[in-house]
């Protein structure tokens, strides 16, 4: 397991009372352990103490990370777009290859619904292969439906993955993509997490859910939506709609999968056309335009942030 004292130090930092994420990335990058101590306004012997104890916490996650790695180290991963403070990660754990976050690599989060149709897979499928012809690593959470679908096409055509995971690594969520999660791995992919503790409570576990959607945004250059329902009356709503606003926010490309004559009557496309006419820059793709909105998508793009 590879990890920094800066690492470490972050983590501990963050178990002071409002010294949240925007605190630590303003404050503690690459500070000194005195001048850390003089900033949280604690005693080094009290900061050490709890150290050692979140460390050995760490530890019991045993082969299950191949490390931490956190803001001030050299390889901190790439972030994409323009990114507050607040919602920039400070420490992230992680199995497999980091690489695969770096500026020099072309990456594509695919989101959507948990309960695709087949036709919303076959014409997910059909798109994802499109987009790893330009050797695109595609970003995805590892979710029941099309996120695994994501995933598992880039393994079939010998591609690299990314998921981001709101649970420790020791503990898939969801359980049934263990396997997958492991294959992942195996073919020289990655698992991130910024957790390394179970949720105190299912409140705390619905949060990590909406808080782990904006790193799908972040690392990627371009994110695209295959299906998803919009908020309504009915209680349908889907976690895509929560990285596909951060991504706007952050000036990432975004794409969405719809077919006027084909998806205007389903629901399962809802928020696709709501995106599409509340925004006329997302990049719409079906089969008639699909590698040219394809290419469109994965260019070199353009930040425009809301800030």
């Amino acid at each position: 397991m590879i990890y920094s004292e800066n690492s470490l130090n972050l983590l501990t930092a963050r178990t002071y009372p409002k010294k949240g994420p925007a605190w630590i990335n303003k404050n503690l990058m690459g500070v000194s352990l005195s001048l850390l101590c003089e900033r949280l306004e604690t005693d080094e012997a009290e900061f050490l103490e709890k150290r050692d104890n979140i460390e050995r916490t760490i530890k019991k996650l045993g082969d299950s990370i191949d490390g931490i790695i956190a803001i001030g180290d050299s390889d901190f991963p790439h972030i994409r777009g323009c990114v507050t403070p607040a919602d920039r990660p400070f420490a992230l754990f992680y199995k497999g290859d980091l690489q695969l976050l770096s500026k020099s690599n072309l990456n594509v989060a695919v989101i959507g619904v948990l309960n695709p149709d087949d036709k919303i897979e076959l014409t997910e499928r059909m798109v994802v292969a499109e987009i790893l012809k330009h050797e695109a690593t595609i970003i995805s959470g590892l979710a029941l439906g099309c996120d695994s679908i994501a995933h598992r096409v880039a393994l079939e055509q010998l591609g690299k993955t990314v998921a981001i995971l709101p649970s420790p690594l020791n503990n898939i969520v969801p359980k049934e993509n263990l396997k997958l999660a492991n294959k992942i791995v195996a073919n020289g992919g990655l698992l991130i997490s910024e957790y390394y503790e179970e949720p105190k409570s299912r409140n705390d576990m619905i949060s990590r859910f909406v808080v782990r959607d904006r790193l799908q945004a972040l690392f990627s250059d371009a994110i695209l939506l295959s299906a998803s329902y919009a908020p309504n009356n009915l209680g349908n709503d889907s976690g895509s709609r929560h990285a596909m606003e951060k991504a706007k926010v952050y000036g990432i490309k975004r794409g969405v999968i719809y077919n006027e004559s084909k998806h205007l009557n389903n629901p399962m496309y809802d928020l696709n056309r709501q995106i599409l006419n509340e925004d006329k820059t997302v990049v719409r793709i079906d089969s008639a335009n699909m590698v040219e909105a394809i290419n469109q998508l994965v260019s070199k793009p353009i930040i425009q942030s809301l800030f």
